[in-house]
């Protein structure tokens, strides 16, 4: 049996298979099924989930980790709803999530590689929202980005970014009432910005 060909992936830097690729595929092809005409609001990411049912664009019957927080922190209600009912409430919203590393990551990989895959995979993800998705305003809303904020403030993304101050929104995978209150804030503050 040979071995498989490994080769940077384009989505996260991580060394890739075929079938790490084919994944990605599959995961950008479902958000892009649900990608507003317009962004009113990107909502950035660090880190894409690891498991299916945690990202927000997964065909999975319930939401839960990331893809619950986010619905929580906008105020869908899922109950009753099929998972493409949400989505396109999500959308219709004018909100797109999207993350500087667009798959999960290796569970091989250390914190300072964690580190380093963002800080390489930033300029890329920068160049990405300033020439393809093109949002009104653009909301950090991962712990992950906390030590990238500053940098993506001075990207030159062409729109505002959130919050004002270099930091993050929903800055925990158990966020408080206090971050979800922060974060509807910024979102209206955002959208009363772009007005």
């Amino acid at each position: 049996m040979s071995n498989p060909i490994l080769l940077p992936c384009d989505g996260c830097g991580q060394l890739a298979d075929s079938a790490h690729i084919s994944r990605r595929l599959e995961r950008l092809a479902r958000s892009t099924r649900f990608r507003p005409l317009h962004i009113q609001s990107l909502l950035l990411a660090g880190i894409t989930p690891k498991l299916d049912s945690d990202f927000l664009y997964s065909p999975n019957e319930t939401f839960h980790g990331e893809a619950a927080t986010l619905l929580k922190a906008v105020q869908l209600s899922t109950e009753g709803k099929s998972p493409e009912t949400v989505l396109a409430e999500f959308q219709k919203l004018g909100l797109m999530l999207t993350h500087v590393l667009e798959c999960p990551l290796d569970g091989t990989v250390s914190e300072s590689q964690v580190h380093a895959l963002l800080e390489n995979q930033r300029p890329f993800a920068m160049a990405r929202i300033r020439r393809s998705l093109k949002p009104k305003r653009l909301l950090l809303i991962s712990s992950a980005l906390q030590g990238h904020a500053a940098k993506i403030h001075h990207a030159n993304l062409d729109c505002p970014v959130f919050p004002n101050a270099p930091g993050v929104l929903l800055p925990s995978s158990d966020p408080t009432e206090s971050d979800y209150e922060s974060f509807r804030s910024s979102l209206l503050i955002s959208k009363a910005h772009a007005l």
